[in-house]
């Protein structure tokens, strides 16, 4: 069998009963966070604009729009929806030789969900088997050095995920991996120097169309075959060839990578997290802001690569410049002592003030750091005072990190910050509650109509 065949397969082959008690409960905890940063960001404008060209397609028999009670087609719900979970960059990361934000599969799968009318454990696997899916693609080839987004791998997630929750059968599960794969590679720039609003929507894209694939492919549609071994296939135009072995999947002989994926405490990207947590450290030392001279972030290479090498990011013109900046972000923990979602407002991020701090930092990267990624995501800020001192705090694990972890209460909190401006309490409550007893739903439109803002 060729590779999208042995996917089909495997997604085809896994049931609820294989999934260990400690899985579920970690996916629970996923839904909780993603639902938390959806319905945070319910008016920003990328929502706003997405939500009013997916309202122009009705579909009373089809998906909710987070927030809403109107219905539009499974495709495009799963790309408004999956904006809303990604938007803050305050979703959960998976680390290997790709990163990648694997809960951008839980938004699109509410949606085929909702249109299917399936159980709450068909929910949760259909989410298992994405992350699975995702994750051991990061595993097996680095795409983002050669130029590629990470979102590719997307793609086939999310299409099988919907093929999953609409019952297809093997054939055509592996008809929409060879369609969603040819339909949509997306290019890196999306994440290199001045950053636009498409750097939150760009996997919502993909699920869009991985969505639209296994709708496809349920109706007879056949896509390029062998879309991985091809002579123009990913392989050869994409990632390179890699093998994977299957028997090595969770619910064969491995276990299932849900449970790997680091939650974020703060909202900024994956390699800052623990540069906050040093800046904050170091702050503690520092009386006040103005006697900082210097401040040196030193960095792991994906760090430096991603969030420290472009002259933008210590003048972010855009809110996604900002968040994926590791100046900016290291240079507000220490001015304000914190970073929350209005750490990204646009009198912040262009008050001549805070861009002239900016001009003290400087980002390297250190090969000691990098040898240490990705097991560990490090990072050590040092900081010099007018006096003289020198304050330096390295951290290795982030709040969230499997080796940190955050607590059922800790993703609670998070919820609850998120929401408290759009839902009361009891509103919030009542959604958590049916969350962490999702496997007992009978029809998960029931948490879909609780997520109703308007």
């Amino acid at each position: 069998m060729d590779l999208a065949e042995q996917l089909a397969d495997y997604v085809h082959s896994i049931n609820y009963q294989d999934v260990p008690e400690n899985v579920v409960h970690e996916t629970k905890k996923r839904i909780v966070d993603s639902l938390g940063c959806a319905i945070g960001a319910f008016n920003v404008d990328p929502v706003k604009i997405s939500r009013k060209v997916a309202e122009a397609a009705r579909d009373s028999q089809g998906s909710t729009l987070f927030g809403t009670r109107k219905k539009t087609t499974p495709d495009l719900a799963a790309f408004v929806n999956g904006i809303m979970v990604r938007y803050f960059d305050y979703n959960d990361t998976y680390l290997s030789k790709e990163p990648a934000h694997p809960s951008d599969n839980i938004g699109p799968c509410f949606s085929v969900a909702e249109s299917e009318r399936v159980t709450g454990r068909d929910l949760l696997l259909s989410i298992i088997l994405a992350y699975e899916i995702q994750c051991r693609l990061c595993d097996a080839a680095d795409i983002r050095h050669r130029g590629w987004d990470h979102v590719c791998y997307g793609l086939p997630s999310t299409a099988l995920a919907a093929g999953k929750l609409m019952d297809l059968d093997s054939q055509q599960m592996t008809q929409s991996v060879n369609l969603s794969l040819n339909s949509h590679i997306t290019m890196r720039q999306v994440r290199a120097g001045e950053l636009s609003m498409w750097k939150g929507c760009s996997f919502a894209n993909a699920a869009r169309n991985g969505v639209f694939s296994a709708l496809l492919a349920r109706e007879g549609m056949t896509g390029p075959s062998p879309i991985f071994e091809g002579e123009m296939g990913f392989f050869k135009q994409v990632s390179g060839p890699f093998e994977m072995n299957i028997d090595d999947f969770g619910g064969r002989n491995g276990s299932f990578k849900i449970a790997e994926t680091y939650l974020k405490f703060f909202p900024a990207e994956i390699h800052s997290q623990t540069s906050i947590w040093a800046a904050l450290e170091a702050r503690k030392e520092i009386e006040k802001p103005e006697d900082i001279i210097s401040v040196e972030i030193a960095s792991h290479e994906a760090g430096y690569t991603i969030l420290g090498k472009d002259p933008e990011k210590w003048n972010p013109l855009t809110k996604e410049t900002a968040d994926h900046s590791l100046p900016y972000i290291v240079g507000m923990a220490l001015l304000e002592g914190k970073i929350d979602n209005s750490t990204y407002s646009e009198k912040k991020y262009r008050d001549p003030k805070i861009l002239d701090f900016l001009k003290k930092i400087t980002v390297v990267e250190d090969k000691a750091l990098s040898s240490m990624y990705p097991e560990a995501v490090p990072n050590r800020v040092t900081v010099k005072l007018s006096s003289g001192k020198v304050v330096s705090k390295q951290v290795n694990y982030h709040k969230g990190h499997p080796k940190n972890p955050m607590s059922d209460r800790d993703v609670e909190d998070k919820f609850q910050r998120l929401t408290r401006k759009i839902l009361d309490k009891n509103h919030a409550r009542r959604i958590l509650d049916v969350v962490w007893n999702l496997e007992k739903a009978k029809d998960v439109s029931k948490l879909v109509s609780m997520v109703t803002l308007r």
